[in-house]
């Protein structure tokens, strides 16, 4: 078999270990120079290969890809950029294979969420179609933990661990100033319409009373009497109260809380910050005192803290991407299979495209309190062995020590190409 290159995106938001996945592919790619000759990565993401911006990733040394395996955020540069259908935007998957035949590309790996595993299997179909031979494999990367098809996703475990390390550390905080000041304290996490990083701020809670003592779901809508009773009865019964939301709370008819009224570049709409909304209707309805908090980009960012559960999937699926592709495989997703809780087993497995694109998982109906504002013992299962294990970077003068690629970009051989 002749030798071709491959090509590597990471797309959408970062997480703690995206790049853990990168350094699986790489070094197992590396490990197959007799049917890999190269591995180009995508200059900010997918638009890398629209502009032909490739980086050559063998001029990365062997210890900098290996420091990928503890360095946050995108290595090689991420984006929220939605290729539109095939028949809305033919150009710009031809474009892709233009760019893919013109580096001897044979082999695209996506690196994302629901959007992008749409991509990689809408890339796989047009190279049937145009006669292209162009094998297909989407990576999973979501902070969200929304994919279907597997048990968790990379990016998850870790943004779990930050969540409940910072409600257990916010609420001793607020518990030890109550009587004097902040009665309440709102944390607002990311999660749109699937509410799976709130629920792992219940893995906090050790105890009957300890925080958090709400959570709000996007699964769950909004109740406004009901809110505003379980706050009064947590101040009332523990001098305190610890609540934790989705930025994706919504009302009743579907509106979300904070809503600012635009679109993102994936056609999402822009959320404002719920954690205010939520305060001053405490603060105009009860009278309490009170501090919040919007969780944001550290909670992706957070390497420090990662869960080791979840960097060792999020490189296995980075490893397990190259196997897949060179024992034939197209247009499939590498998976993780829980086998067992306690002890917690699990393996990679795989998923068709198909089955996964532009498919969103929510929190099960099982996995919510019947009250709808905690998770239940089932729930707080399925979680704590993502969180498991910590996975420290190496530090130098106090501070954690990353990955500083070069970014070499390979010579151009197209015409400019303008995205759409």
């Amino acid at each position: 078999m002749a030798k071709r290159n491959a090509f590597y995106a990471q797309s959408g938001g970062v997480t703690a270990v995206i790049n853990a996945t990168a350094c699986g592919l790489i070094e197992t790619a590396r490990r197959h120079r007799d049917e890999i000759n190269t591995v180009f990565a995508g200059n900010n993401g997918i638009l890398g290969a629209l502009h032909e911006e490739l980086i050559d990733t063998s001029q990365e040394s062997q210890s900098t890809v290996a420091a990928l395996r503890y360095t946050p955020a995108g290595a090689f540069g991420s984006a929220r950029y939605k290729l539109k259908g095939l028949q809305e935007n033919r150009a710009e998957y031809k474009r892709l294979l233009e760019v893919f035949e013109a580096h001897d590309i044979a082999y695209f790996f996506y690196n994302g969420g629901g959007d992008s595993q749409d991509t990689a299997h809408k890339v796989s179909q047009l190279g049937v179609t145009l006669g292209y031979p162009i094998t297909c494999i989407g990576i999973p990367k979501t902070v969200d933990n929304d994919l279907p098809g597997t048990d968790s996703c990379p990016g998850f475990g870790s943004v779990a661990k930050y969540v409940a390390v910072s409600t257990r550390e916010a609420g001793l905080d607020v518990a030890s100033m109550a009587k004097t000041s902040t009665k309440v304290f709102v944390l607002e996490v990311m999660g749109r319409h699937a509410g799976w990083i709130a629920a792992a701020s219940g893995l906090a809670r050790e105890l009957p009373g300890e925080p958090p003592h709400i959570i709000l779901l996007p699964e769950i809508a909004f109740d406004r009497e009901r809110f505003l009773g379980a706050v009064e009865q947590s101040v009332r019964e523990h001098g305190y109260c610890v609540v934790v939301t989705s930025e994706g709370t919504r009302n009743a008819d579907g509106s979300f809380l904070s809503d600012q009224g635009g679109k993102d570049a994936f056609g999402h709409t822009q959320l404002g910050g719920v954690a205010p909304v939520l305060a001053r209707l405490i603060n105009d309805q009860l009278g309490y005192k009170y501090h919040y908090a919007i969780a944001d980009y550290l909670q992706r960012a957070a390497r420090h803290i990662a869960s080791r559960t979840d960097v060792e999937q999020a490189y296995a699926v980075g490893q397990a991407a190259v196997e897949l592709a060179l024992a034939g495989k197209n247009a499939v997703m590498p998976t993780i299979v829980r086998l067992s809780d306690d002890p917690y087993r699990w393996q990679v497995g795989e998923a068709r495209l198909a089955d996964v694109a532009n498919v969103e998982r929510t929190l099960p109906a099982e996995y919510i309190t019947e009250d709808g504002l905690h998770i239940t013992p089932e729930c707080e299962r399925y979680l704590r062995p993502l969180i498991a294990g910590e996975d420290y970077p190496p530090y130098e003068n106090g501070l954690p020590r990353y990955a500083r690629l070069r970014r070499f970009i390979v010579d151009k051989k197209l015409p400019p190409f303008e995205a759409q």
